[in-house]
């Protein structure tokens, strides 16, 4: 017997206009052991479907029809109370937002002891030892000591092995797992694949695996279903589907999936390929222009961040986060630099140093010849208009109450570079340029899908004409096709304007797209930073090759080799008045370093 059957499955939110279905008519059943990977763009209804399943979509705003049978068991006509039992003791749910699926005045903990305790039958000291047992096994350093940490006090990336060791803890039948490595970078991406696998051998454990990466998909689904504008598609083993898909929207979908390596032989960054979705037909992106030379637009030098934990009764930091250690680095106009490295590795930090949104504790930060980080306030926002920065969630770096034309008017008008007028014109130009209709300027961000809405960032970004743009993970959450559609965009951008580009992100397929060079953290320092091409293609340090090597592959046959996992992975938490050791670094290669004793 399946362990899950899905039947005529279809979902309607209510709107002004009626009842909009936003599920049509979906069929799918799930075994004991096997895992099935629902794939689609934004907005076809996979998170829809996996909701719909949990029974957690308001009763006054949807309406579910069809069959869902967990076993014998009709979810559908379960009361409210008896479907309570039923979540988490035998469906379990991995949310795709951390931050909003955690309760942000409770440390991580609690909160994993809790649902340890609801659902198994052990007392609070076995729970809290089954919860660092967990979160040791997601790769989380020193997880004894931060068990007592709350959400606030973890990267996204940190707190998305947070919601998979909540949900592994709870030994389930189904897990259902929403874009569970969307925030993580591939090293720990491989490792929390792996554990899945793991426990789905040890549990018989039946995975519902809802993502955009088709790389990931490859590495781990047994079965793929393909969905598009609220349909079932296609369902397939996962080799049919890669080898001989069976709709002209799964190739269009394929098509447009990056790979890692494809750029081998090429100094430049090269646009995506463009991809018509109604036909598949594929035409070859073209090839950008090469690196400005000349004198650097922005020039780092030894910029340390840190943040103090732990503190005593007289408010004295005990321990300190090195976040970013003695940072080094320049960048030219036109020339696009990708940090890459895994989540808490002070990438976003470095970024938010830049702009002094973190004060940092010394080095320099030259713009232009000007040291950012001795202005004055007023100096600073003036400064703070050359430099601008699209943060990675689009919706939530959006004023929800203000329409599109008031967020890319207002940064216009402060600044006073144009009357009302004049920002008008702007507005509307700024969206054509990204590639979207003035007639939107009218909407709420609610009113767009996910890559308009970043690309509404990248707008309200360029409204002060900056020299340098900051991306920090900025197409980490978005789908294939959309992904392509926004790196393409800052390419031709950066062309069209000469900006120089901080390109923060953990898609190494993107970054070997976009960059001219690449610098690798690990800890919060550079251990390795050269052009693209050597890094990516001749990479020097160890750390860079397992970073490269666990870059999952858009191919079912390719078999990824075991991950190095030796060891707890070191922790940025240094006690108060430790002084970390000079670091050198040797030229392997023109314009590629790499740090000696680290």
């Amino acid at each position: 017997m399946k362990v899950l059957s899905v039947e005529n499955l279809t979902v309607s939110f209510h709107t002004d206009a009626g009842w909009s279905p936003v599920v049509r008519d979906a069929a799918m059943s799930l075994d004991h052991g096997e895992t099935l990977a629902i794939v689609g763009e934004s907005g076809s209804g996979k998170s829809v479907t996996a909701f719909s399943i949990m029974r957690l979509l308001p009763t006054t705003q949807a309406r579910i029809e069809g069959s869902i049978r967990l076993g014998d068991t009709e979810l559908l006509a379960l009361r409210p109370a008896d479907m309570e039992s039923v979540r988490g003791n035998r469906i379990a749910m991995i949310f795709q937002e951390p931050m909003t699926s955690l309760n942000p005045v409770l440390t991580i903990g609690r909160q994993i002891e809790e649902a340890i305790l609801r659902h198994r039958q052990i007392d609070r000291a076995a729970a809290r030892m089954e919860a660092i047992r967990m979160l040791d096994r997601v790769r989380i350093p020193s997880a004894q000591s931060r068990i007592r940490q709350h959400p606030h006090e973890m990267s996204g990336g940190m707190l998305q092995r947070v919601m998979v060791a909540m949900a592994l803890a709870l030994r389930s039948e189904i897990l259902i797992a929403d874009e569970p490595t969307t925030a993580l970078d591939v090293t720990v991406q491989a490792q929390i694949l792996d554990l899945i696998r793991e426990i789905q051998a040890e549990e018989n454990l039946a995975v519902l695996f809802i993502t955009h990466d088709m790389g990931v998909v490859a590495e781990i689904a047994d079965r793929v279903a393909v969905m598009h504008q609220s349909r079932l598609l296609e369902t397939d083993t996962a080799h049919a589907i890669f080898k001989s898909p069976g709709t002209n929207y799964t190739r269009s979908l394929l098509a447009a999936v990056p790979h890692l390596g494809a750029l081998r032989g090429t100094a430049a960054p090269k646009l995506f390929s463009e991809t018509d979705i109604e036909t598949g037909a594929v035409k070859s992106g073209r090839e950008m222009s090469g690196a400005a030379g000349g004198r650097p637009l922005l020039a780092v030098k030894g910029l340390t961040s840190r943040f103090g934990a732990h503190r005593n009764i007289l408010g004295r930091a005990r321990q300190n986060v090195h976040a970013v250690e003695n940072v080094s680095f320049e960048l030219a106009e036109g020339e696009t630099l990708s940090i890459v490295g895994e989540s808490g590795c002070g990438k976003s930090t470095i970024a938010r140093s830049l702009l002094r949104l973190v004060e940092p504790v010394s080095g320099t930060v030259q713009l232009a010849g000007r040291d950012v980080l001795a202005m004055d306030r007023s100096a600073l926002t003036n400064a703070r208009r050359r430099m601008q920065m699209v943060f990675q969630d689009p919706f939530s770096s959006l004023n929800p109450r203000m329409r599109i034309r008031e967020t890319l008017m207002e940064p216009i008008v402060v600044h006073k570079l144009a009357g009302h007028a004049d920002a008008v014109d702007r507005a509307a130009d700024l969206m054509t340029r990204v590639g979207l209709s003035p007639d939107m300027l009218d909407r709420f961000p609610h009113e767009f899908s996910g890559g308009q809405r970043q690309r509404i960032c990248i707008a309200r970004a360029l409204t002060l004409q900056p020299k340098l743009l900051i991306a920090d993970e900025a197409v980490s959450a978005l789908d294939v096709r959309v992904k392509a559609q926004v790196a393409n965009l800052l390419m031709e951008l950066q062309d069209e304007l000469g900006l120089a580009m901080l390109f923060i992100s953990h898609d190494m397929a993107v970054v070997e797209r976009i960059s001219h060079r690449v610098a690798v953290m690990y800890l919060g320092e550079i251990i390795e930073v050269g052009p693209r091409s050597a890094v990516i293609d001749n990479p020097a340090h160890n750390y860079t090759r397992r970073l490269i090597s666990a870059v999952p592959v858009p191919d079912p046959d390719h078999d990824r080799p075991p991950l190095e996992t030796a060891g707890e992975i070191s922790s940025p938490l240094r006690p108060a008045g430790y002084i970390p050791p000079v670091r050198t670094y040797r030229e392997v290669g023109p314009d590629h370093f790499v740090m000696e004793n680290g």
